[in-house]
């Protein structure tokens, strides 16, 4: 058998058997990665609380920064100590398949400065992952706390056919685009996209005042809603 072949299985074996390597990784090593990574999830944790401009705020997924941020630290930690666990880790994570959709592309973001941070503290190397997150952190609340000129809003009407002129006239005041529009029996639902400069509803009575419209509804759009 060729002398490199029995050199690589000795060191396979030493590798799985032995797991020298793991008399390399400290205590103290471990403390400290784990610790500066909860901190800096506790502060992904913070900043997504204070950011969150989506429509319903959870708790639970908020939390998952934090042990994302911690797992992903153990995970690094273990890996760089054998390669043979380096390469199964590899092999196992390959398989992992995530049902949950994710719908704001800001919690993809989110999800990868946590497992930047977890690399980083993982490998030891703290400077990037706390000067890193500092500078992640003011730019997101920065940009979060930007004001648009115009907001967009989903105005959903539902009104008989004898009012549709009116409220084509009533709509051509404003500057819309016509998102959905379902005719039944003597009754329509629009649904159109509008932006508003100051924040003025008072359209919203006066198309309800329309004699032959039966609802008004004005919702904040984000992306997420489908009429």
């Amino acid at each position: 058998m060729d002398t490199t072949t029995l050199n690589f299985s000795d060191f396979l074996k030493k590798s799985v058997l032995q797991l020298e390597a793991f008399n390399k990784v400290s205590w103290v090593d471990i403390f400290w990665g784990l610790l500066s990574s909860f901190l800096i999830g506790m502060f992904i944790y913070w900043v997504y609380k204070k950011c969150f401009r989506g429509v319903v705020y959870s708790h639970n997924y908020n939390i998952t920064f934090v042990l994302m941020t911690m797992i992903t630290t153990l995970i690094i930690m273990t890996i760089s100590s054998n390669i043979v666990l380096s390469l199964g880790m590899v092999g196992a994570l390959s398989i992992v398949r995530f049902r949950t959709a994710v719908k704001d592309p800001m919690d993809i973001v989110y999800m990868f400065w946590a497992i930047s941070v977890g690399i980083a503290n993982g490998a030891h190397i703290y400077p990037i992952s706390i000067v890193g997150s500092l500078g992640v952190g003011i730019v997101i609340y920065w940009l979060s706390r930007r004001k648009m000129k115009d907001s967009p809003y989903l105005l959903i009407l539902k009104y008989e056919e004898s009012a549709q002129d009116e409220v084509l006239v009533r709509l051509r005041k404003l500057q819309y685009v016509l998102k959905s529009k379902t005719v039944s029996k003597h009754l329509t639902e629009m649904t159109v996209e509008t932006r508003l400069r100051d924040d003025n509803t008072a359209f919203v009575n006066e198309l309800s005042n329309i004699a032959g419209v039966r609802d008004v509804m004005l919702v904040s759009y984000n992306g997420d809603y489908a009429p």
